[in-house]
C-alpha cells in the first residue's frame, strides 16, 4: 500500500477480526504482533503512546491525539519514522482491514533497540513505530458505568512528580498508578485517583478527574495528562455555558463535590458515586455529570468532532 495515498484501502480480512497491527513497514493480526525484547520502549519504558477512539465507523477526534502524538515525541526526543499524514493512513487502514465499527486504536513510538556501537547513549538508537486497532475497549463494564463508580484515594502511592517525567507526554510509567490501583481493588473500591508530591489530586490509571461543585466543574491542572476526553468536557461545558476551572484540587475539594467524574478515551465520560466509602451527592450519578455524557456521545456523530474511518465508509 502507499501510504501518500489516502484512497488505497483493502476489504476486512477475517484473520484480523479480532485485531490488526502495524510493525516494521507491516499490517499483521494482532496476535503476530512482537517487538525486540532489546527495544528500549520494552527494557525502560522509553516511548510515548496515545490512543483514539473509533465509535460507530468513525474516528473521534483524531487530528487532536495526532497532534498530541507528535508533541509527546517531541518533548521526549523521539521521531517517529512516519510524518502525520502517513500514520493517519496506517490508522484509517488498521481498522478498515479488522472491520471493526467501533474500535480501540493505539499508536506508539519507542526509542528503539540499542546501538552496539554506542549502547550507553539513547541518541543513536533508530526510533520504533507500532500501531493496532483492537475491540473498543472499556474502562469501566455497563453495569458500572450505570451506577457509578467506588474510587478509593491512594494513602501509600503517590504520582510520580511532573519534575521527575512531563506528565503532557503520555507514556508507559504505569508502576505508580498499577500500585496504587491494587491497593484500592484490595480495599473494595472499583478504581483510584493518587495525589502528587505536593498533595493534590493529580490523576488515576488511564483518566482525568472532574468534581462539581456550586455550578462549577473543576479538574487538576498540574501533574496531570491533558487527556483528550478532559478537553472535550471543557469545551462542551463551554458549549453548554458552565464554567470549568483548571488549577490544585485538594482533597476536600474532591470530598466536598456535589459530583465527581472521570473522564477517559477509554469509556468517555463516567461518573463516580462514592469516595473512600463516603457517597457522592446522594450516592448517585448526578444530572450534570449525565447531560455531559450525552453529549459527549452525540459528539461522536458530529463532522465538525469526528470523521469515517475511510476503508469502512467505502463499503
Amino acid at each position: 500500500m502507499d501510504l501518500a495515498d489516502p484512497l488505497v484501502y483493502t476489504s476486512p480480512d477475517p484473520v484480523m477480526a479480532d485485531g490488526a497491527a502495524y510493525v516494521d513497514g507491516a499490517f499483521c493480526p494482532i496476535a503476530e504482533a512482537k517487538i525486540s525484547v532489546l527495544d528500549y520502549g520494552v527494557t525502560r519504558s522509553d516511548c510515548t503512546y496515545d490512543v483514539v477512539g473509533v465509535w460507530q465507523g468513525r474516528f473521534f477526534r483524531l487530528d487532536k491525539h495526532l497532534d498530541r502524538f507528535y508533541a509527546s515525541c517531541a518533548r521526549l526526543r523521539l521521531t517517529p519514522p512516519l510524518e502525520r499524514e502517513a500514520l493517519a493512513v496506517v490508522l484509517h487502514e488498521l481498522v478498515a482491514r479488522t472491520g471493526l465499527s467501533d474500535a480501540y486504536v493505539s499508536m506508539t513510538c519507542t526509542r528503539g533497540r540499542p546501538n552496539p556501537a554506542a549502547r550507553r547513549d539513547p541518541r543513536a538508537s533508530t526510533n520504533t513505530l507500532y500501531a493496532y486497532a483492537i475491540p473498543y475497549v472499556w474502562l469501566a463494564d455497563a453495569d458500572k458505568r450505570a451506577a457509578g463508580l467506588a474510587m478509593a484515594i491512594a494513602r501509600n502511592t503517590e504520582r510520580i512528580s511532573r519534575r521527575a517525567l512531563d506528565q503532557r507526554a503520555k507514556n508507559y510509567h504505569w508502576l505508580d498508578l498499577d500500585m496504587a490501583l491494587m491497593e484500592a481493588l484490595d480495599g473494595g473500591a472499583d478504581t483510584v485517583v493518587l495525589k502528587d508530591p505536593e498533595g493534590n489530586i493529580a490523576e488515576g490509571p488511564g483518566f482525568n478527574v472532574f468534581a462539581y461543585r456550586d455550578g462549577v466543574w473543576s479538574t487538576p491542572a498540574d501533574n496531570v495528562l491533558e487527556g483528550i476526553t478532559r478537553g472535550t468536557v471543557i469545551d462542551l461545558c463551554a458549549e453548554l455555558n458552565v464554567a470549568v476551572a483548571a488549577g490544585a484540587m485538594s482533597e476536600d475539594d474532591l470530598l466536598g463535590a456535589e459530583e465527581v467524574m472521570i473522564t477517559s478515551t477509554a469509556g468517555g465520560i463516567i461518573p463516580v458515586v462514592s469516595i473512600d466509602g463516603r457517597p457522592v451527592g446522594d450516592g448517585r450519578p448526578g444530572p450534570h455529570t449525565a447531560r455531559l455524557a450525552a453529549l459527549y456521545w452525540d459528539k461522536h456523530g458530529d463532522p465538525a468532532w469526528s470523521e469515517p474511518v475511510r476503508g469502512l465508509a467505502a463499503r
